[in-house]
């Protein structure tokens, strides 16, 4: 995937940790929301931690991340630093779902217009969401108290060495693109069945997991017209070895796989995300979807068969 040198980035959306209220709620990992939490899933399968329960009491500062401003301005940028290549698929994601025609028209039915993630937060070692402590030891999640996404950078390389994903921009922005699906699900009040139902094959959670890495591939395919405020392209050239780093990704963090990796056997019962291979088989419909229908992962009987 080649990134634009010269397109401006826009890190108004972005924001770092910080902020204090009395609120407490559920952080998305495990039981059912996010990607990223596969070192939390880790330990969890091994009796190392329980994500589960936690809670907190820190929201994101509003106003974007001065930090991130100084230092994240251009696409080339964007192409040396973790953090403004985020920056950089937060503006494409934003673009690519402001101007969805499906989204547009349903919430319109329903008397509603789209609204982004109220921030995406880049931040290392650790910060406050209103669903908990962030961390690299949690990684990427979809608070919906917050509505914001938290994504530690350093988290990658631990998605790497211990579960052998490869390393590429397409499969880091496929990251981001799966939280930002979990905030369009929550848009729909489809987010909710995770909570639900969240534990199964065939479960609320495994079925808003896929579904958002189906969205993930919506954005994929139509990566490369998303612009700047300029209408200067943000990224260009998707190419096939960009989407199989992108397919490996969705399956390093398949439940089977980091089951195996734990040590110990294949349980769907236990399953909150999705089976390595229904991960890639959703990522994929989503390259191929013509509308935001063909991701309904609660159209089918089962959602791991596909």
């Amino acid at each position: 995937m080649s990134i634009n040198d010269n397109a401006s980035l826009d890190t108004s959306r972005m924001g770092g940790g910080g902020g204090r209220t009395g609120g407490r709620g559920p952080m998305l990992a495990g039981g059912g929301g996010a990607l990223g939490l596969v070192v939390a899933v880790i330990l969890v399968l091994t009796g190392n931690g329980d994500v589960l329960t936690s809670g907190g009491d820190g929201q994101p500062t509003a106003g974007g991340d001065d930090r991130l401003t100084h230092k994240c301005r251009t696409g080339a940028d964007a192409a040396q630093d973790r953090e403004c290549l985020m920056v950089l698929g937060e503006n494409s994601l934003h673009d690519f779902w402001s101007s969805q025609p499906d989204l547009a028209r349903d919430l319109s039915e329903a008397g509603a217009d789209f609204r982004g993630p109220r921030q995406v937060v880049v931040y290392r070692g650790r910060t406050q969401s209103q669903c908990g402590t962030a961390s690299n030891q949690i990684g990427p999640f979809y608070c919906p108290l917050d509505e914001s996404i938290f994504i530690d950078t350093d988290f990658f390389d631990l998605m790497e060495r211990r579960l052998g994903a490869e390393d590429g921009t397409l499969a880091e922005l496929y990251v981001l693109a799966h939280e930002y699906g979990h905030h369009v699900e929550n848009v729909y009040g489809v987010l909710e069945e995770a909570q639900k139902d969240p534990q199964g094959p065939s479960s609320g959670a495994v079925r808003v997991e896929l579904m958002a890495d189906c969205f993930a591939g919506m954005w994929i395919r139509g990566a490369t017209r998303t612009t700047d405020a300029e209408g200067r392209p943000l990224l260009t050239d998707v190419t096939e070895a960009d989407v199989r780093n992108a397919m490996g990704a969705a399956k390093a963090v398949g439940d089977d796989e980091i089951q195996k990796k734990s040590g110990g056997g294949v349980d769907p019962e236990a399953w909150t995300h999705g089976s390595a291979r229904a991960r890639q088989a959703w990522l994929l419909r989503g390259m191929g979807a013509e509308s935001i229908t063909a991701c309904d992962t609660f159209a089918v009987a089962e959602p791991n068969a596909v």
